[in-house]
């Protein structure tokens, strides 16, 4: 992918469904009682792993036509042992989710992912998991294949994590669902709620306070119809596309904006940002807004660390908004950063170095000083948000800006490339 300066990004869009809320709307109107009608389902390939593997463990879901999705749910206890493996390519989300799931049914199953899934930490459920009862088995390095076999029962734990982890805590709210008791996460910090949400949506008791979640085991889904909002992930690279580009005026339509998404706004607005919520409403118990944003310079920041876990997914194209900022922009506390597609401080400040932007990793985070950014080549190690973030570095770079092995964008936004191209990006597939 070839990246080029823009002269300013116009237009209004809506960008592809939350890959989130669409991973939990196939997982729960599977094991849901009655029919779920979903609309907006992010047609990736991420989303589409998890959606193969409930296929693949006799749940009918029919494909209606672009995000359109008919679960014939089986309820709690309907799902029937896989014939084989159960691979979810890229997707960490399905991996960590489903092993929750699956820790409580009553069959044998294995987890497999792509080689960059099989690099990334699974402990952090697995061990979790084993308290609560659950027969799970990984590599001696704590990653996949993992391994699930049927257990007696599960038990209800409280669980006090170790670092902020929305797929963690909803790994293990999902095993709660089939243990006995009741189940209590405890975060050391806010992350995103979006299995919180929708469990309340099919029916199910969900208590919340503060930084606990907690159900009791042994209740039943009822089917909803879901209308999955855009993605805020992906909206992120065009809020900090329209920022850093003189002359930009876009708005992205029917947005998510759950509070514990919303980092990535709190971010740019603190940096400077012109970005007005318009419209705000809520569907399916999910807010939406449509986001109109203008260019402006942006100001560099030490990012406040309870919005760190707020935007953890966003953090690549943030850094690149830090690189056209004005000074010096320091994050800390997100060395989460560090086990996910890639290690994605080091990715970003190696590429943004190439790119002439004084970037320095930290353990936990980045130090970087605006100013002029140039033109170069990067490499985005099959991260599709490493790809899209340097395509969104080249809109005002001083030449091209060349990114290599961008297939992993398919993973979260296959229009990104079209969508780009007709706001005003100067971009190509090479």
């Amino acid at each position: 992918m070839i990246s080029s300066p823009s002269k300013g990004l116009t237009g209004k869009f809506r960008v592809p469904g939350d890959k989130s809320i669409s991973h939990r709307s196939v997982m729960l109107g599977s094991l849901a009682e009655g029919i779920t009608e979903v609309t907006g389902f992010l047609e990736a390939e991420d989303a589409l792993a998890t959606l193969k593997t409930f296929q693949s463990m006799g749940v009918n879901i029919e494909r209606l036509g672009e995000g359109k999705l008919r679960i014939h749910g089986v309820g709690l206890h309907g799902l029937q042992a896989p014939e084989g493996d159960l691979y979810v390519g890229n997707s960490g989300t399905s991996m960590r989710l489903l092993s929750g799931i699956l820790a409580g049914q009553k069959f044998d199953s294995v987890l497999t992912g792509d080689n960059s899934l099989t690099k990334r930490p699974m402990r952090r459920v697995l061990d979790p998991l084993a308290v609560m009862g659950a027969n799970v088995k990984s590599t001696e390095a704590g990653t996949s294949p993992l391994h699930i076999s049927k257990s007696d029962s599960l038990s209800g734990i409280r669980y006090e994590m170790p670092m902020g982890s929305a797929q963690v805590k909803s790994c293990l709210l999902l095993a709660g669902l089939y243990a006995e008791g009741t189940t209590t996460v405890v975060e050391p910090a806010v992350t995103r709620d979006h299995t919180e949400q929708m469990l309340r949506g099919f029916g199910y008791d969900v208590k919340t306070k503060g930084n606990e979640a907690s159900l009791k085991g042994g209740g039943r889904l009822t089917a909803i119809p879901i209308d999955v909002p855009a993605d805020i992930s992906s909206a992120a690279f065009f809020l900090v596309a329209a920022s850093i580009t003189p002359n930009s005026d876009i708005t992205l339509e029917h947005v998510g904006i759950n509070p514990t998404r919303t980092g990535v706004i709190d971010i740019l607005l603190a940096m400077g940002a012109d970005i007005q919520l318009l419209n705000e409403r809520t569907v399916g118990g999910e807010k939406v807004a449509d986001i109109r944003v203008k260019s402006s310079q942006l100001q560099g920041i030490h990012v406040p660390d309870n919005l760190v876990a707020l935007a953890i997914d966003e953090f690549p194209v943030l850094f690149v908004a830090a690189a056209y900022a004005k000074g010096e922009t320091i994050v800390t506390g997100a060395e989460e950063l560090r086990v996910k597609e890639s290690d994605r401080i080091q990715t970003m400040a190696d590429g943004l170095q190439a790119l002439g932007v004084d970037a320095q990793a930290t353990p936990d985070g980045m130090v970087i000083k605006g100013g002029v950014v140039n033109g170069g080549a990067i490499e985005s190690f099959d991260d599709h948000r490493i790809a899209m973030a340097f395509a969104v570095a080249g809109l005002q770079s001083q030449g091209e800006v060349t990114i290599n092995n961008c297939e992993n964008v398919s993973t979260s936004f296959p229009s990104f490339v079209n969508l780009a191209s007709s706001c005003g990006f100067n971009i190509a597939a090479q």
